[in-house]
């Protein structure tokens, strides 16, 4: 994937919108680098609040998990030491980048990470995948999974090896000898019928 290193991060929270109220209740983190998890991070976290009965049944994370968890405030410290100053990529990388910004902000901290969406890339990439969820994808490709879902670092460790794949399919396809973060970036923007157009673009351009 080349050298540079990115944090895959995973977010389950109490809801769906962190500008009403909606706190993160555990958080998974994988580095990769060089087609390999090098790491990990995981924790759940205390909300200060109660998890309603659909979240409970979802996430299999219950309030009485979350009672005995650290506060969120001690996680996300040490969460921003894991990510340090790496690329960042989510499968639906808007809804997790709120939610971290949401809870960097309740600490005085500010994120200067950049986001890639591995959902976003891989509806470019696999536009012949049934859809486009991490669940499916992960099928699609007959990717590493323990059959474990909407668990943080379960979930960041399968977008880990869709990412990685997607990386090595690209190269593989259209012949890039390396594929930079800015590429998979650009990628989620382009319209998909200009896909084949951009990446022989891309690759006559780095040579």
């Amino acid at each position: 994937m080349g050298n540079f290193p990115a944090v895959i991060i995973d977010f389950e929270t109490t809801g769906l919108s962190s500008n009403m109220g909606d706190r993160t209740i555990e958080v998974g983190a994988v580095l990769v680098r060089d087609n390999e998890i090098l790491d990990r991070f995981q924790s759940l976290m205390n909300p200060g609040m109660k998890v309603n009965a659909f979240i409970e049944e979802y996430t299999g994370i219950t309030n009485k998990m979350l009672s005995k968890a650290p506060p969120v405030k001690e996680v996300m410290t040490n969460l921003a030491k894991f990510i340090h100053q790496h690329h960042l990529v989510a499968h639906n990388a808007s809804f997790d980048a709120k939610f971290l910004d949401a809870e960097f902000s309740r600490i005085s901290r500010k994120r200067k990470n950049e986001f890639a969406c591995s959902m976003l890339a891989a509806r470019r990439i696999y536009q012949d995948a049934p859809d486009h969820k991490l669940e499916t994808l992960v099928r699609f490709k007959k990717l590493k999974t323990d059959g474990t879902y909407h668990r943080a670092l379960a979930d960041a460790e399968m977008t880990a090896h869709l990412w990685l794949r997607m990386i090595s399919d690209i190269k593989s396809e259209y012949g890039f000898k390396q594929v930079s973060f800015q590429l998979m970036q650009q990628l989620g923007r382009i319209p998909k019928k200009k896909v084949g157009e951009f990446m022989k673009k891309s690759c006559l351009e780095k040579g």
